[in-house]
């Protein structure tokens, strides 16, 4: 390891030392001085941006740079996927404050495990080996199972990290041995490598195919897509409203990036085989998400369910092989996390000491008691049904737009048809908030620093859906650079 090479790794550096710091200091702060934690945790996220950032005057490089005999990259998709993960756990550090405290929970663990799985996910979006991606995928695996059981006197917390756990375990499993037999039939761990073996020697090999199916199980999992969704309406249900927040956020980017990794840049000349897998497993999301979203009265799995529709959309936009569906894929993920990050922060604003939202009856009256939260949870939703001129309808315009143009018309028209009927559920709980009556007269209100947060990732969704073409750029460049 040479200084070139510790400046490139960087972030990763930084984040591992001070996620070991946060850990330390709390053995020495009284209780009345834990904030001392969260501002450690969000200056960390600060100058993890500002180095990712450091030799580009805040645009992401074009030049692609190796480290580490090639196991770890630098490119443009990276610091990009990187910034925007800083910026979602950010905001996931701000929602969730005013939550542990008021359920006794503000201790360095919740920093601590967070930013060990955001070291996970950075080294996942870095990865340019098998194994770099295996160790990226399972730091934030373990640490999101510790988070989903965060609180150690909930049972609901505790049956979720258990089911997250073991079928995230068996998940990993399988993944690994697809890697077993990749690197059985190409002779090689480092992506490019396998790539040109691929190029070179053919594709006509049943221990590659196999091996290339159980990736896309794999990915398949962490994305959370039909057939292998069933951990997440459990997961987000069961644990504490803080955990559901960042592992509806971070996670999702990075496991976008395993996905690219793996398949693109590893995997590309069996696209034609592993589009048939992707072709299923997202339209199958968007069916099944959708509907079963429409049947909840519980609105963090009315979430859940949603969460698996998006994450067929992104699927979507790998299927033409092309960079502008690959920037179009990143550009939803990325709008996902700030949807999610809005959406969950509004619900942990509601949950009272002691008492988790669960229910959208919950959110009655929302409007009569703060018409400007309503309005904002009200442009979530909007955006997240693909109204215009919210973002979240460009990022479907998108990835529909890529998908017609490599010829796949009746995925284009079942996305959709399945789209517009899944617009029900989030307009259900826009008349919630604004047409039924409270129960109560409770006052629902937030700190300041919460209140700046969740205004500003509310007012996000209408400006980057005004003003989303210079983000699309710099998704769509991310491939073509």
């Amino acid at each position: 390891m040479n200084k070139a090479e510790m400046l490139l790794a960087a972030p990763e550096l930084l984040v591992l030392v001070m996620a070991c710091v946060v850990m330390c200091v709390d053995v020495f702060l009284r209780e009345e001085r834990r904030g001392i934690i969260h501002m450690l945790a969000v200056l960390t996220l600060v100058f993890a941006a500002i180095i990712t950032l450091r030799q580009d005057a805040g645009i992401p490089s074009k030049e692609v740079e190796y480290a580490f005999n090639g196991v770890f990259v630098r490119d443009y998709m990276g610091d990009l996927l990187k910034l925007f993960a800083y910026g979602t756990l950010a905001l996931v550090f701000t929602y969730s404050k005013a939550f542990l405290r008021n359920n006794n929970l503000f201790r360095a663990d919740f920093y601590t495990l967070s930013l060990f799985s955001l070291l996970g996910a950075m080294l996942m979006i870095s990865g340019n080996s098998l194994i770099m991606v295996y160790l990226g995928l399972e730091l934030t695996s373990l640490a999101s199972y510790a988070l989903v059981a965060f609180n150690r006197d909930s049972r609901d917390g505790s049956e979720a990290a258990m089911k997250y756990f073991v079928l995230g375990s068996m998940a990993s499993g399988l993944l690994l041995y697809g890697m077993s037999m990749i690197y059985g039939a190409t002779g090689t761990l480092a992506l490019p490598d396998i790539a040109e073996a691929l190029a070179t020697s053919g594709t006509d090999n049943l221990v590659l195919v196999f091996g290339m199916v159980f990736l896309v199980v794999g990915i398949a999992f962490k994305l959370g897509v039909v057939p292998f969704h069933m951990w997440v309406p459990d997961v987000y249900q069961g644990a504490p409203l803080a955990a559901t927040l960042f592992i509806s956020t971070v996670p999702k980017l990075a496991a976008f990036a395993m996905a690219y990794r793996l398949l693109v840049s590893g995997m590309a000349p069996l696209h034609g085989d592993w589009l048939q897998m992707l072709a299923f497993l997202s339209v199958a999301s968007i069916i099944i998400g959708n509907l079963a979203a429409i049947m909840q009265t519980n609105i963090r799995r009315m979430l859940a369910y949603s969460t698996i529709s998006h994450m067929g959309f992104v699927l979507l936009g790998m299927l033409p092989g092309t960079a502008t569906g690959y920037g179009a894929s990143l550009f939803y993920i990325i709008v996902y996390a700030l949807m999610s990050a809005a959406a969950f922060g509004m619900l942990i604003l509601l949950s009272g000491k002691g008492h988790d939202v669960q229910d959208l009856d919950d959110l009655k009256g929302l409007n009569r008691h703060n018409g400007w939260f309503a309005a904002i949870m009200a442009m979530v939703m909007f955006s997240m049904a693909g109204v215009p001129p919210l973002v979240g309808f460009f990022a479907k315009w998108l990835v529909i737009e890529a998908v017609l143009q490599a010829g796949l018309t009746w995925v284009a028209i079942t996305a959709v048809v399945f789209s517009v009927i899944g617009a029900f559920y989030y307009l259900r709980v826009v008349k919630i908030m604004y047409f039924d009556e409270a129960p109560g007269e409770a006052v629902h209100d937030g700190p300041v620093d919460f209140t700046a947060a969740i205004s500003l990732n509310g007012l996000l969704m209408l400006a980057l859906g005004l003003f989303s073409g210079g983000l699309i750029t710099l998704c769509v460049t991310s491939f073509t650079a």
